[in-house]
């Protein structure tokens, strides 16, 4: 009989050598030898060894163990211990096998099979090593944010219109009336302004585009932000700088053991990350596009390394026409806009800008693209009672991670990915 104790994490046994101690956790490997029987516990923190003399246990891969032992120095063990003499308690039923090798330094299934088995599958240290990242990155995200008095909100995904921009809206049935899910909570996120000046939000959004890539999800988590009383576009860069800093040291102070497992690099923020303006873009990129390409991305984030020294551009000034109504225009050049998007190792990851913030331009810019004021009457309302000029904007949470872990595919760094073709598990 197992008696309570208190839990030690696996990675915690180097502080209890010569101790007897109780772990937790997955039968990650069992390895018996004539004489002796290795059994690998797995839990949150790490990898365990555990030793027992002749046969040892006979189960299955994956069963839940409880297990009493003397925390033994080994230097050829997980972080140089070992428990031995131990007791064990299963705590579920055996395990069935699961659909990849756990145990494996490497995860060779292919990527469906992966996903099919998520739940399990997941428990890879290689594979949840990813979702860690993303943990700490979202961390780092809400703290530097905190630290700059912004207060974080939560807002509807459930709206009434979809009038926000050109991107196909998935419809539903509310309660008999239609409904869509929200494209971004930009228009929410804008009225609060109105209320806290600074605010922000972690939370899905959705986009029914039928995308078929590496990197296009139809739910993806967008991490949004919007501060009032700016100048212009350059003190949300400067805010989004000091975020993806704060991101960076986050992964590197939550996730270390992820880092390090994975073998990732992590990049240098610089104090100032270079910008250039889209019509230089276009110039050294010789062509004449309302926008970029891909492969446009990929040329200007190896120009910025290579001139700069940085992993990091802004492309400023994009063309008004290829920006929604509520940008705000370039002053002086009116066919420009004051936005930005944030490449990241080839890799459009931010989209911000500074919006428009009084109700008469807002009402010539609808009028302008020929579309009626009545769908954005709700919106349209709190700039009637006076805004702060303002901006914002909005990081992809998957891309980040897919971006700083060197990722194939954004699926990889997706819990349950919802996509053209998946909707399970």
């Amino acid at each position: 009989m197992i008696h309570p104790t208190t839990r030690v994490l696996a990675a915690e046994l180097p502080g209890h050598v010569g101790e007897s101690v109780e772990i937790s956790g997955w039968l990650h490997r069992r390895r018996a030898l004539k004489s002796v029987t290795f059994l690998v516990i797995r839990d949150r923190s790490g990898l365990a060894q555990v030793v027992a003399t002749g046969a040892g246990p006979d189960l299955p891969e994956e069963t839940v163990l409880r297990i009493r032992g003397t925390v033994t120095a080994n230097p050829q063990a997980p972080a140089g211990v070992e428990l031995t003499s131990p007791t064990v308690e299963v705590l579920s039923s055996l395990a069935e096998a699961p659909p990849v090798g756990l145990f494996r330094p490497a995860v060779e299934a292919a990527l469906p099979v992966i996903l099919d088995g998520a739940p399990v599958t997941l428990r890879h240290p290689r594979l949840s090593a990813l979702h860690r990242i993303t943990a700490a990155s979202v961390a780092g995200f809400r703290a530097t944010l905190d630290g700059l008095d912004f207060t974080e909100i939560q807002t509807p995904k459930v709206v009434s219109s979809a009038t926000e921009s050109g991107a196909n809206v998935f419809a539903l049935d509310w309660f008999g009336r239609p409904a869509y899910l929200a494209q971004s909570p930009q228009f929410f996120k804008q009225a609060m302004v109105g209320v806290f000046e600074r605010v922000y939000e972690t939370g899905p959004v959705f986009r029914a585009e039928p995308h078929d890539t590496a990197r296009h999800l139809g739910q993806y988590t967008s991490l949004d932000a919007e501060l009032g009383f700016i100048t212009d576009h350059r003190e949300v860069m400067a805010v989004l700088r000091e975020v993806a800093a704060g991101m960076v040291a986050s992964v590197a102070e939550r996730a270390g053991a992820a880092v390090d497992l994975l073998e990732v690099k992590l990049p240098e923020v610089p104090a100032e990350i270079p910008q250039l303006h889209f019509a230089e873009a276009m110039r050294l990129l010789g062509v004449d596009e309302p926008d970029l390409a891909p492969a446009h991305e990929r040329w200007l984030s190896e120009w910025a390394l290579r001139e700069h020294g940085s992993e990091f551009l802004f492309v400023v000034g994009y063309p008004m026409r290829k920006r929604p109504f509520y940008t705000h225009p370039e002053p002086g050049r009116p066919e420009c806009s004051n936005s930005f998007d944030l490449l990241f190792r080839g890799l459009e990851l931010v989209t911000g800008g500074q919006r428009l913030h009084r109700h008469e331009d807002y009402l010539a810019a609808l009028a302008a693209r020929g579309e009626p004021v009545r769908p954005y009457e709700g919106y349209l309302r709190s700039f009637a009672h006076g805004m702060p000029p303002h901006g914002g904007f909005a990081l992809g949470l998957e891309r980040w991670t897919a971006r700083l872990t060197g990722t194939d595919n954004i699926r990889r760094t997706t819990l349950f990915p919802r996509d053209l073709h998946r909707l399970t598990p």
